[in-house]
């Protein structure tokens, strides 16, 4: 799906017939779907729509389906935007919801953001050529987590072990974690690694490192 095909599709959506007007929104409707509602995240593509020329509560509808950070809620959510007949899917949280969408739909298009590799967790067929009704954005963060251990051994190189902390609920946990860990060794430091999986086990994630 290329970015034409979304603006197109927010377009038609705008312009269904008067005889439908009364099973059809009179505005198109974007669904956002992700496991948490980040501020961030909401005024960032509140900002890409404003910059095509849509805006919320004008020319514009969003529907917001947030899961509390209950990754097993996104299918039903999705399923949810889907029967709400959405002209295109944004999701946020990364990849659970990026998959929550696609299997919820092979027709309405879904734009997604996250760190890991789209292709490797099924998202995509190719990063050339996508496929199907989904494209987006991906940041390879695994890079970044092996970067963000070399910056923290700089920063104390005297310490001789360093905490690590993911989201089990990321598909890419596993692989990250044998990233991180294998830059580790190759400096000479151990890796421990902690699991939050929601802003509520933060505390407990703390006090971990605390007695650590």
């Amino acid at each position: 799906m290329r970015r034409r095909d979304f603006i197109a599709g927010l377009g038609s959506a705008a312009a269904w017939p008067v005889v439908a007007q009364a099973q059809q929104p009179a505005v198109p409707v974007v669904g956002l779907l992700g496991a948490q509602g980040l501020a961030v995240q909401v005024a960032a593509v509140r900002q890409g729509l404003r910059e095509l020329g849509f805006i919320e509560g004008q020319n514009l509808a969003i529907e917001y389906r947030w899961a509390g950070d209950q990754y097993d809620r996104l299918p039903a959510l999705a399923d949810d935007l889907v029967s709400q007949r959405v002209a295109v899917i944004v999701t946020a949280s990364g990849t659970p919801a990026a998959l929550a969408a696609k299997a919820a739909t092979t027709t309405i298009p879904i734009v997604f953001a996250l760190g890991g590799d789209p292709v490797r967790s099924g998202l995509v067929a190719s990063l050339n050529r996508p496929g199907g009704n989904i494209t987006g954005a991906a940041l390879y963060t695994e890079l970044l987590n092996q970067k963000r251990l070399q910056v923290a051994h700089e920063l104390a190189p005297e310490a001789a072990v360093i905490a690590f902390l993911h989201n089990p609920n990321n598909p890419n946990f596993a692989s990250e974690v044998a990233k991180v860990d294998e830059a580790a060794r190759a400096i000479g430091r151990q890796v421990r690694i902690l699991t939050a999986g929601s802003a509520a086990e933060f505390d407990g994630v703390f006090l971990t490192l605390v007695r650590w």
